[in-house]
């Protein structure tokens, strides 16, 4: 899929909104009602939020809210799933006017291929992440937990959230960061000249080369401490922090 898109881009991802980070949640809010008016385009490229255990779940409102503000002002807004909010539907979506797309996708921005991701697909060392996702990302699975009460799927996600930080604590940094070899394989097998993904918490800018050809990831960061955004304009890319 090729979106040509506007020239005053935003990109954000891993926002990982709770219920227990107010703090994450009022300076988001405040990112909504200031810099992405600015914008033509925002993309949010997964972990939105730290959990969601269905568009049934009725969290967040005054975030679908900011959302629904921000689409109806003309701002196109386009989501991605994260490894955290897979299950974000499109009830989500009617709310919100967000648009969902699938990962990865390849978008146009100044007569480039740009290639974006959540991220956690190309972390092929983890594979014991990698094992449960390919579970989880299936239409059965997904239905069967849908069908269950929101009490329960509240419960299971927060056993889920308990063995994520417990497998993160056990597993070296490096195989939970993305493959360089997976980062290849799709950069060739899409011929896009530049990738932008999040999940990492990694904020960075890796130049390389491919049979010759200059490319470029650039990695969102996470807003656990401090806001955090890709703005494209005129040609250039540029990573900006929010302090909190």
């Amino acid at each position: 899929m090729t979106c040509r898109q506007a020239e005053r881009t935003l990109f954000v991802s891993d926002v990982h909104l709770d219920a227990g980070a107010q703090e994450s949640q009022r300076q988001f809010l405040d990112f909504l009602r200031t810099e992405a008016t600015r914008a033509d385009t925002l993309y949010i490229l997964g972990d939105l939020f730290e959990s969601w255990v269905g568009d049934d779940a009725g969290d967040n409102g005054p975030v679908l809210a900011a959302l629904a503000e921000l689409t109806g002002r003309g701002v196109a807004c386009f989501l991605l799933h994260g490894n955290r909010d897979f299950l974000i539907g499109q009830r989500f979506c009617d709310r919100t006017g967000c648009r969902l797309l699938p990962d990865p996708v390849a978008v146009e921005l100044g007569g480039e291929r740009v290639l974006l991701t959540h991220g956690d697909a190309l972390c092929t060392d983890d594979r014991a992440y990698q094992e449960l996702r390919t579970v989880v990302r299936t239409d059965a699975w997904q239905r069967r937990f849908l069908a269950l009460p929101l009490a329960a799927r509240s419960l299971l996600a927060n056993e889920a959230r308990a063995g994520s930080r417990a497998h993160t604590a056990r597993t070296a940094p490096t195989i939970m960061d993305v493959n360089g070899q997976a980062v290849e394989r799709v950069l060739r097998a899409t011929r896009a000249r530049r990738m932008i993904h999040g999940h990492t918490h990694r904020p960075a800018v890796h130049d390389a080369l491919i049979e010759g050809r200059p490319v470029e990831r650039i990695v969102l960061g996470a807003w656990y401490e401090q806001g955090s955004y890709l703005l494209y304009r005129g040609g250039r890319y540029e990573l900006h922090t929010l302090p909190r």
